[in-house]
């Protein structure tokens, strides 16, 4: 099912930009754990986009099961990449506020303050509501190079993209109404359309690249993003808190699912990741930004943090070591610079997460 004759070249985004300067336009369609988180595996993980929503790609047995539900025509458009007659769907002139969904998997695609009047027929859009929900793969079918578009989640058809769309980016999407559902603005979406809800967690622990890349290996975490808490001056940058004039410690924000993993959990996961021993060093980083820090979002997460410190204090590790991390009420969140951010994973490096 849904299987293609095609190389997937990645999610629409600055690539497919590149990529279609060079297309001619034709026709439109044709780490180990232990304690209650050595359970998780590689089964559990789950990819989820910057608009909250789970986008892990579906099973074969789940798509055959959605598949269910489509008519003759819906399944020709979206199992078999078929093509809808031009000027035929249901939503091309369709004016309403709303979002439109995957007709097979609802996943959100497109919203209207996104679409547009094309004039070729099929519903068009300049963008979708998220980058990584709609995923490119290269169609050379038909004695021509272009660039098919499909639902991330679920592989379903969609349709096409080309480089002749209105600014701001220059792109049309154009997709078969019988791939979408369309839901007006106000009406509640179906639990599979829904961003999940997420919740914040902060630590500093010594430099945050390495803070960052662990938590971001770990099964319910959707991001996590270096930045600067804890400082006396209401602005922050990386030559400001290296001086130590700031007082800001280099942290780490967590947006993590509650469902998959809880803030009890991250804790032990924080614990592990670093020495909380060391004062205001870690390593051979020195200085007070380099300090061990939980920021508690909430009363909850503070109560949680201070019981889970006293308790690891009292264990056979640290009977004669002093934890010096600091447990503080929520401060400003900073986002450091772009640089920083992700910094491991662009140059090709990965913290090993902790075998015990």
């Amino acid at each position: 099912m849904l299987m293609k004759n095609a190389v997937r070249v990645g999610v629409i985004g600055a690539v497919v930009v590149g990529t279609l300067m060079g297309i001619a336009m034709g026709p439109l369609d044709g780490g180990a754990k232990d304690g209650g988180l050595s359970e998780r595996n590689e089964q559990m993980k789950s990819e989820y986009s910057a608009s909250g929503h789970d986008i892990s790609r579906l099973s074969d047995e789940r798509i055959e099961a959605l598949a269910s539900k489509l008519t003759e025509e819906e399944a020709r458009v979206i199992l078999k990449s078929g093509t809808e007659q031009a000027f035929c769907g249901t939503l091309v002139d369709n004016k309403k506020d709303g979002k439109y969904l995957c007709r097979l998997c609802d996943l959100p695609l497109f919203e209207s303050g996104a679409k547009f009047t094309s004039g070729t027929g099929w519903p068009s859009f300049f963008q979708p509501i998220d980058e990584s929900h709609v995923a490119q793969i290269e169609d050379n079918s038909l004695g021509m190079r272009r660039v098919e578009i499909e639902c991330q989640r679920c592989g379903g058809h969609l349709g096409h993209v080309f480089s002749d769309g209105p600014a701001p980016t220059g792109l049309r999407f154009c997709l078969n109404s019988v791939s979408l559902s369309f839901f007006e603005e106000g009406e509640e979406l179906p639990e599979m359309g829904r961003a999940i809800e997420t919740k914040r967690a902060y630590f500093a622990g010594g430099c945050f690249w390495g803070i960052e890349d662990a938590f971001e290996q770990i099964p319910g975490v959707l991001s996590a993003a270096s930045g600067y808490q804890g400082g006396k001056s209401e602005t922050a940058g990386y030559k400001q808190v290296c001086s130590g004039s700031t007082g800001h410690a280099e942290s780490v924000e967590v947006v993590f699912d509650e469902s998959k993993i809880s803030y009890d959990e991250l804790l032990e996961w924080f614990f592990k990741i670093h020495n909380p021993t060391q004062g205001d060093r870690q390593g051979p980083d020195v200085g007070s930004q380099y300090r061990s820090v939980v920021f508690a979002s909430d009363d909850e997460q503070l109560k949680k943090a201070r019981a889970y410190v006293d308790q690891l204090q009292r264990s056979e590790k640290y009977r004669d070591r002093k934890i010096t991390t600091e447990i503080s009420a929520m401060a400003p969140f900073y986002r450091a610079e772009e640089y920083h951010q992700d910094y491991h994973a662009k140059h090709g490096g990965s913290c090993a997460l902790p075998s015990d």
